[in-house]
C-alpha cells in the first residue's frame, strides 16, 4: 500500500526556538519554518524531518536521529568544542571518557548526545 508513497519522520520539542537555534547553530543544519508551531530539518538525501512544539513534551528514551559520519572521534571533538556534551553509558554500550562507544568490530562506533529538549541523537561511523 505504501511502497511508492513518500514518508517523513518527526519528533517533538518543548521549546521550538531553542531547538531551531541548536539544529542550525550547533549542528549546522538548514531549517525551514512551516508556522509558529513547527519547522523541518533539511537533511542530505532530501527527506525532511518535522520538528514540532508540544507543551507536554517528554524526551524520547531512544535515539531519534542518527547522523552517519566517516570519523566519529573527529565529529565528537568538533561538537564538544561547540559545547555539546556527550552522554555516558555503561554496560553493553559503554562509552569512553569522550562519550564514544567503540564497538571493536561488534557494531559501529557511535556517540550519543541530546538536543535542548532532551531527545537523544547520535553520530555513528559508517561508509
Amino acid at each position: 500500500m505504501f511502497s511508492s508513497t513518500k514518508a517523513f519522520s518527526g519528533f517533538s520539542v518543548n521549546d521550538l526556538e531553542k531547538a531551531r537555534a541548536f539544529y542550525q547553530e550547533q549542528l549546522g543544519l538548514e531549517t525551514e519554518g512551516l508556522d509558529e508551531h513547527m519547522f523541518t530539518l533539511k537533511l542530505a538525501g532530501g527527506t525532511p524531518i518535522l520538528v514540532y512544539a508540544k507543551p507536554n513534551h517528554v524526551p524520547a528514551t531512544f535515539t531519534i536521529l542518527n547522523f552517519q559520519v566517516s570519523n566519529v572521534e573527529e565529529v565528537v571533538d568538533k561538537l564538544s568544542a561547540k559545547g555539546i556534551k556527550f552522554l555516558q553509558y555503561t554496560g553493553p554500550i559503554a562509552t569512553d571518557a569522550k562519550g564514544i562507544h567503540r564497538a571493536e568490530g561488534e557494531g559501529p562506533t557511535v556517540a550519543w548526545f541530546a538536543d535542548p529538549a532532551g531527545n537523544i541523537l547520535s553520530v555513528v561511523e559508517g561508509k
